[in-house]
């Protein structure tokens, strides 16, 4: 008995599990009844619907996220320079464009059309229309004076303002070959300039600036396409330059002694171009005269010794005649010219009183 009620027992037992696991099945959708809406609809009742708004607002913040990293526009006047992890991958020209999300790859759009300045020396008061700039007693006195202070090629000290006009040439050197860019350009413009104002003299560098300016500008752009910077030098001009007021007066007074030199050294030349000439065409006329007069020596010379080997040449041939001829013609010239001529004979031993032979 006690053992009939044992099994009655374990088999209602079995058959409750029997059916708990069915409808287990049955709901889980592996088998037997499908659930039923109500069920369904039960379960959802019993769900916590208020962080479903959070969750919205999350994934609508994720989509602007996404199409605001992956999308971009690059302007008229620039290049856009994409890096994929850092690393430089292509450059993007004016438009729309596709580039993976935020973290993966990152878009810098540099102005490649823009002419940037730089000022030594000064700074730009107002950046208007009309733009001014400081006095020269502001300039002496302004912190950046130290780069136009220059040393001239005969120790003279000049102040040299200038401005460098340039443009981004190519936006990948101009990102990652240099640390700093406008600061390389800065220390290169100031060592070119000193170097071309060094070979000068101070009157040069007043007067010339045109050519310091296109020389200094040649010399700047070598030396940063050789630090491969990307910058293409636009123009380098020079301001108005002159020495420190401090040293003005001294300069002025330099200036003058230098024209009074000049004006002394122009009238000496005149000097010098007057009596110079008058005294090379004296000095000509003597030489001719001279080379006259030696010419005319000369010709008379050989007359003299032609003359005298003809009459040698008859002397030979008739000694005693021409010996004759030669006495006889000697005295005719001779005597006409003595005047009145006394005789007194050799022998003669007493001279009388000749005071009157020559009266009547």
């Amino acid at each position: 008995m006690d053992a009939g009620k044992s099994m009655n027992w374990d088999w209602e037992k079995l058959q409750q599990q029997q059916k708990k696991r069915t409808g287990q099945r049955g709901e889980g959708g592996n088998g037997g009844t499908p659930p039923q809406m109500d069920n369904i609809i039960n379960k959802f009742k019993g769900f916590d619907f208020s962080w479903f708004p959070v969750l919205l607002i999350g994934l609508i913040v994720v989509a602007i996220f996404v199409a605001t990293s992956t999308f971009y526009t690059v302007g008229i006047d620039e290049v856009g320079v994409v890096q994929r992890f850092g690393k430089y991958t292509r450059e993007t020209a004016p438009g729309l464009h596709f580039k993976l999300p935020a973290g993966v790859e990152r878009v810098t759009k540099v102005k490649v059309k823009r002419v940037e300045k730089m000022e030594f020396g000064f700074e730009t008061l107002e950046a208007t229309d009309k733009t001014t700039f400081t006095s020269d007693k502001q300039l002496f006195d302004n912190t950046n004076v130290g780069e136009s202070l220059m040393l001239t090629g005969d120790l003279n000290v000049a102040l040299v303002p200038w401005i460098v006009q340039y443009r981004i040439k190519e936006p990948d050197k101009y990102l990652f070959e240099v640390n700093d860019v406008d600061q390389l350009l800065r220390d290169m413009s100031e060592a070119a300039m000193r170097l071309v104002v060094g070979d000068r003299s101070i009157n040069e560098v007043i007067s010339n600036r045109l050519e310091i300016a296109n020389e200094a500008m040649s010399i700047l752009q070598k030396e940063m396409d050789e630090a491969q910077s990307g910058i293409w030098i636009e123009a380098v001009e020079l301001k108005k330059t002159n020495v420190p007021p401090e040293v003005q007066p001294s300069f002025n007074n330099v200036n003058q002694a230098l024209q009074e030199k000049e004006r002394q050294v122009q009238e000496a030349l005149k000097d010098y171009n007057t009596a110079v000439p008058a005294a090379e065409g004296e000095a000509q006329g003597i030489v001719k005269a001279a080379e006259g007069y030696a010419v005319e020596r000369i010709n008379k010379a050989k007359g003299d010794a032609e003359k005298f080997i003809t009459i040698y040449n008859e002397y030979k041939n008739a000694e005693d005649i021409t010996k004759r001829r030669l006495y006889l013609e000697t005295l005719s010239r001779v005597l006409p010219n003595l005047g009145e001529k006394y005789i007194v004979d050799a022998e003669q031993k007493n001279l009388l009183p000749l005071l009157n032979l020559g009266k009547e």
